[in-house]
């Protein structure tokens, strides 16, 4: 098993990035981002005057007793905190009643799931709000505090990664995968058929970093096809799974056009898998999904507009991820291994004759030092994500 090393870091605070972009706009504020990412604890930071918590169960229920409350709760606060809106999306209405009202006021709203906010037929508020969302840490938040194998075998969930005690941890993050991941999330298939899913679920995370293949979902949990792609969907929906679709620029060349899909944590897919060890047979895969994390995460942090999808031929080559921010573009392939070779460098060499325009093609490797071979950029984690930035 891996060990855990670096200083204690627990109770130790970290600025988010995304504050700084909140603080620019005086606009009311949506942010999601999946549960334990610290969506709280950073709108907290901004000291809101007023702080209304539907995770709360007295607070729930009155406030699904009274639609009024809000109203009379309000007086003459200016900075109002609701966390999690999603659990009753029609208190959105009353937030745009009270925004036209005062356009002074400033809301900061906190959810979970973008799906109960659109069954919900929540008012989204158009022109009102400013939609963000969180990720786990990013290496830039992480700053000196970056341990690749903690990274590896517990993710970079604020609260998990900054506490040094690894039992701790790793007991969290079970608990997140049995009582969140299962029963929340099952509570939002609406379906009866709780078996069926349970057995969706276990199959899907197993084949995390996977290309999604919903035949072969139904199939192995015995559910009909429809099901598996209104199961997978909750799990996108909820933020908790992450689709990456198919590079298409040309139709120099056919591509295969499946989309992979990953778990927004590293640490939350071991938690389901109830392994943490980062052993020879996992390294490669909970590397891959460690990097595309980590990319994500600064691109939230940062509040950039991107899109990310992979890159595959019909004769098999590959190249993991091709970012695409602003008018740049970047190949990224990731090999978890300390030394790189020419053979290594194929699907971004294919990619770049196929895209035939500029493009940054780089790798990012577990090795210690930046080089170059064939033009190609070779990096470390850190130094490969401090170059797209």
């Amino acid at each position: 098993m891996c060990p855990f090393y670096g200083v204690k870091w627990a109770h130790m605070h970290i600025n988010r990035q995304l504050v700084e972009s909140i603080k620019k706009f005086k606009k009311s504020v949506l942010l999601l981002g999946p549960r334990q990412t610290g969506k709280s604890t950073l709108i907290a930071s901004l000291k809101p005057e007023l702080t209304i918590n539907f995770s709360d169960q007295e607070t729930y229920v009155n406030f699904l007793r009274d639609p009024g409350l809000l109203k009379a709760k309000i007086k003459s606060y200016k900075t109002i905190f609701i966390d999690e809106v999603q659990k009753i999306p029609s208190v959105l209405n009353t937030v745009q009643s009270l925004i036209d009202e005062d356009k002074s006021r400033q809301f900061f709203l906190t959810g979970s799931s973008a799906s109960k906010l659109r069954r919900g037929q929540a008012n989204l508020l158009p022109g009102r709000i400013i939609n963000y969302e969180l990720g786990p840490l990013s290496l830039t938040e992480l700053n000196k505090r970056i341990d690749l194998n903690k990274l590896l075998s517990i993710g970079a969930l604020p609260g998990i990664y900054l506490d040094f005690d690894e039992k701790l941890a790793k007991k969290t993050l079970r608990s997140y995968a049995a009582t969140y991941l299962r029963e929340e999330i099952q509570a939002e298939a609406l379906t009866r058929n709780l078996e069926g899913f349970s057995r969706f679920f276990d199959i899907v995370t197993s084949r995390s970093g996977d290309f999604i293949d919903f035949s072969k979902f139904s199939s192995q949990a015995a559910i009909e096809r429809t099901s598996a792609k209104r199961y997978f969907d909750i799990l996108v929906d909820t933020l908790i799974v992450q689709s990456v679709g198919a590079f298409s620029k040309s139709t120099k060349r056919r591509l295969i056009q499946h989309p992979k899909f990953y778990f927004f944590d590293v640490g939350v897919l071991n938690g389901v898998l109830a392994n943490f060890e980062v052993s020879p047979d996992r390294k490669g895969n909970l590397f891959e999904h460690l990097c595309l994390q980590m990319i994500l995460s600064e691109c939230k942090a940062r509040d950039e507009e991107y899109r990310i999808s992979v890159f595959r031929t019909e004769s098999g080559l590959e190249v993991d991820f091709i970012l695409e921010k602003g008018r740049r573009v970047y190949a990224i392939e990731v090999k978890a291994t300390r030394t790189i070779n020419n053979q290594d460098l194929r699907g971004l060499k294919s990619f770049k004759e196929f895209y035939g325009k500029s493009v940054n093609c780089m790798v990012f490797y577990m090795g210690d030092h930046s080089l170059e071979i064939d033009g190609i950029q070779i990096h470390p984690l850190v130094e490969g994500i401090k170059s797209l930035f």
